[in-house]
């Protein structure tokens, strides 16, 4: 098939664009021709690509033409982040184009009331972006089962891999917590440590997006958690890392309102989006229906993250890693 990829460059598309290549796909990559993806990989050698700035082509109302000119089979968009983006996308790829699959986000939920969540859990979704993935995904699944664009949505957890920071044990990308971890020195915890966060390696990601490409109809109208077998909690996460570098993790649990007056006001809230929801989902039905066979648990794929960066001098640390 001819596959268009939407964002091919970033963090899934560098897993993603290869695998479709690799699998006998004729690929397009539509970016902003900004960035080169995180890892090499000798597919790129046989990906056309195609420069496009989607916010400025959203504004003109040019971008869903560009899509569809491309005349593909299917189409994967890694970075739909508006409603009103995406719905004039489907409108114009409706009658022509054989399947759109959608990135979402595991923030289309609220926070958890019983783990692991399922993708009908009912926990309605806060803040910009959580809000906007859950409104996508519904006006997706509603197109397909009113009989127009065959649609799938894809919804990853805390995306982790070689070539960026992961989320850390605090719920946000504070560099210097790693630092504090592996010179064993006190770490001041936001609530109770039990808080979960889901991970996913990129690369997982990207196989069950190839997944749903390749098996159309078991993905049509559907929409799928795609996250690591299973999920980190704050002193979990925190005493694993710790052990990479040696040492005991030292947690000192504080308030809430404590954290907020002893770091930065971007940092506190990315903790909070993080933690307060407390997401653990299941993977149940991206393995049943897709196949989707996770290879990386999350402590792994943070590992791998971490190694990256320690090795490229992007991460000051105290001691070495000693796995």
């Amino acid at each position: 098939m001819r596959v268009v990829v939407i964002g091919g460059s970033g963090h899934i598309g560098t897993f993603l664009v290869p695998r479709l290549v690799r699998a006998g796909h004729e690929v397009v990559n539509m970016s902003r021709g900004r960035r080169v993806a995180y890892v090499d990989d000798p597919a790129w050698e046989h990906v056309r690509h195609v420069a496009a700035d989607r916010v400025s082509e959203d504004a003109d109302g040019t971008f869903p033409d560009r899509v569809a000119g491309l005349g593909a089979d299917a189409v994967v968009d890694l970075i739909g982040f508006t409603l009103a983006s995406e719905q004039a996308l489907v409108e114009r790829l409706r009658g022509e184009t054989g399947h759109l699959v959608y990135c979402g986000s595991v923030w289309r939920h609220g926070p958890s009331r019983k783990v692991p969540m399922h993708e009908d859990d009912p926990t309605p979704p806060f803040g910009d972006y959580g809000i906007a993935k859950a409104e996508t995904t519904r006006l997706l699944k509603a197109e397909t089962a009113a009989g127009g664009l065959v649609t799938t949505s894809l919804h990853p957890g805390h995306i982790t891999g070689p070539g960026w920071h992961p989320i850390g044990p605090l719920g946000n990308l504070d560099p210097t917590v790693w630092h504090s971890l592996s010179a064993g020195e006190p770490i001041d915890a936001p609530g109770i440590g039990a808080e979960f966060m889901h991970h996913v390696h990129a690369d997982d990601v990207a196989q069950a997006f190839e997944l749903a490409v390749t098996h159309r109809d078991a993905a049509a109208g559907e929409d799928f958690s795609v996250v690591a077998p299973s999920a980190l909690n704050v002193r979990g996460y925190a005493h694993l890392a710790a052990s990479w570098f040696g040492r005991e993790a030292d947690l000192r649990s504080v308030t809430w309102d404590e954290f907020r007056d002893s770091t930065s006001a971007d940092l506190y809230e990315s903790s909070w989006n993080h933690l307060s929801r407390d997401h653990y989902l299941s993977i149940d039905k991206a393995r049943t229906r897709l196949g989707y066979a996770p290879r990386y648990e999350p402590e792994a794929a943070i590992l791998e993250a971490v190694r990256w960066l320690v090795d490229h001098d992007r991460l000051d640390v105290a001691t070495p890693l000693v796995v």
